[in-house]
């Protein structure tokens, strides 16, 4: 399953950018080609419940598509321990796929990381909701680490502090911002 080349490094694309649970000694910016980052996945854990799915980020596979995140590299000494951290976090009902797969660092290097990428075969692919679909299931969901919509705004405001702009997700924010206000 494992196919790391020397350092671990991670990629973030959603909460990993901004509540990584994990100590690092570099972070950087870098985009994953082949995968966009979408609210494709139902949560029945963290965002919302059996009863009352929320959604969440997914990689979702797109042969044109580039996710722009950040990349972590990860001291060798605790490599094994943050590794079972991110499987016990990210696996927790396994509609993500752990992958290792290039991505490039904004500074021009390709590096072998370690990520989640959903699984498309699994019940919980929600990869046909519109974006007004997703904003009403986002406005009304939380889960055990809290409301939906803090997830949904927490992302894009790292984001955005990052230098990222995400159209799709900075939409669906104001879609979200505005069935709260009104």
């Amino acid at each position: 399953m494992e196919n790391r080349n020397g350092a671990l490094w991670v990629f973030g694309y959603g909460s990993l950018i901004w509540d990584p649970g994990f100590a690092y000694e570099e972070k950087t910016l870098a985009v994953l080609r082949g995968y966009r980052r979408a609210f494709c996945m139902t949560s029945i854990h963290y965002r919302g419940t059996a009863e009352d799915p929320g959604l969440v980020l997914a990689l979702d596979e797109d042969g044109q598509g580039a996710c722009e995140g950040v990349i972590y590299r990860v001291a060798d000494e605790v490599a094994d321990a943050v590794l079972e951290y991110l499987r016990e976090r990210e696996l927790i009902s396994y509609a993500y796929d752990e992958a290792w797969l290039d991505v490039e660092a904004g500074d021009g290097r390709v590096l072998r990381a370690v990520t989640y990428v959903m699984n498309r075969d699994h019940d919980q692919y929600a990869g046909a909701l519109d974006l007004a679909s997703q904003a009403a299931i986002i406005a009304r969901t939380a889960g055990t680490r809290g409301p939906n919509a803090d997830y949904l705004m927490n992302t894009v405001a790292s984001l955005e502090a990052l230098g990222i702009h995400d159209a799709e997700l900075h939409e669906l924010a104001g879609m979200v911002r505005g069935s709260a206000g009104g």
